[in-house]
Formats: structure tokens, sequence, C-alpha cells
């Protein structure tokens, strides 16, 4: 029987939802191991919206569950459908929707809270013992869902790998083409954008976490 993992999605784009291309490359990645996939993501609106070509805040209000329906090809659920006895595994892949959608880690940093619904739905994960992984920057919630002690990796920045320790995580330098493995708490991390400089970089690290994940589930 072929496996099952959801996804959690934040929205859709790098800047203010979710990063398409760190999304895309897992989906595929499951696929091509055989696994089976659904999309979850909080029915909230989003922090802001952001120009993608400019940067510049837009005057309007967008929600992120189906912002995220732009990348399933409108096969979101609300996150609050998800369950972990009916999945093998979880993945969140990164973007500022993580630190702006699903936390509020972008303005709080190390004093962040996780939006309650997404915790909720990653932590029955954690107590199931089930394999969670967390790309680019969604390891920065890991002290948040696992607590302290867990190891986990954003990559090399320095900020970041510091807001994170005051957190209580055990953050690890990796390679944009590497992963962190935490046996323990049952994680795998891989830092993608937060290195990559092109996709076929991003997609190297992707791998070896889809790989990893589904070996351990």
């Amino acid at each position: 029987m072929s496996k099952k993992v959801a996804i959690i999605l934040s929205g859709c784009g790098v800047f203010d939802g979710a990063e398409i291309n760190e999304t895309v490359l897992t989906a595929l990645s499951l696929d091509q191991q055989g696994a089976q996939v659904e999309y979850f993501a909080p029915d909230i609106t989003q922090h802001h919206v952001l120009n993608h070509q400019t940067g510049e805040e837009m005057p309007e209000q967008r929600n992120v569950l189906v912002e995220s329906g732009r990348i399933t090809r409108g096969k979101s659920r609300d996150i609050r459908e998800l369950k972990a006895a009916d999945f093998d595994a979880v993945i969140l892949p990164g973007g500022f929707g993580v630190a702006k959608n699903l936390s509020d880690f972008a303005s709080a940093g190390a004093d962040c809270t996780v939006q309650a619904d997404t915790l909720q739905a990653i932590v029955q994960f954690k107590e199931a013992k089930k394999p969670v992984g967390l790309i680019c920057i969604a390891p920065a919630l890991s002290a948040k869902i696992f607590g302290e002690g867990v190891r986990c990796t954003i990559g090399t920045d320095a900020d970041t790998a510091a807001a994170m320790t005051q957190m209580g995580a055990e953050h690890q330098d990796c390679a944009v083409d590497g992963i962190v493995v935490d046996e323990a708490n049952r994680l795998v991390t891989t830092p993608a954008y937060m290195l990559a400089q092109s996709i076929s970089e991003a997609a190297k690290g992707i791998n070896k976490l889809v790989e990893q994940v589904l070996s351990m589930a």
C-alpha cells in the first residue's frame, strides 16, 4: 500500500504565502516515490498581500486556504480536517507565509506563536510518532512544536539560527543539498531556498528530505 503524506501550505507566493517551487518539488518527489498526497491550509486571512514584482504591499485581503488552492489545483482542505491517523507523515514547505500566516515569527522572532489550527495539526503527528518534514524557514517553528532540544536546520543564517536557539532548538548548520535528521523527534529539515540559488539546488535537499521522511514512515 502506498504511503499517504499531508502537505501543509501557508498561501501562494514566496513573500506572503507558500514557496511555490518548494511545494511543487515536494509534491513531485512524493509522487515519483509512489506516495499519495493531500493538501491542507488554515482557513484564515493572510497577514498581508505583497506585489511579488515590486515587493510593495497591496490594499487587499486574501485567504490562506483559498490562495493555496492556486498551487493545488483547487484541492486544498481546511487544516482542521487534517487527522494524523489518516496519514503516514506531514511536510511543510517554506515561504514567508510560514512566518507571517502560520506563525508570527517574522515579527515576533523567538517570542512567536504558531497559528492554533496549524499547531494542533502538526502536534498530532508528533504525538503519534509519525515523521514531520520542515523545509526552508519552516524549521524555525521546530521548538514550538517539539520543545527544547529538538535538532533542526534552516541552513546557515546566523540571525534566524540565533532566534531558534533562543526558543530552545539545537540548530545545526547545513548545506543546501543536505538534511538534518532528529531521530528522537522523527523530524527531518532542509534549507532549500534559505540557501538555494536555483530550483535544481533546492530540489537536491528536498528530494533527500522526502526520501528520509518516507523511509521513517
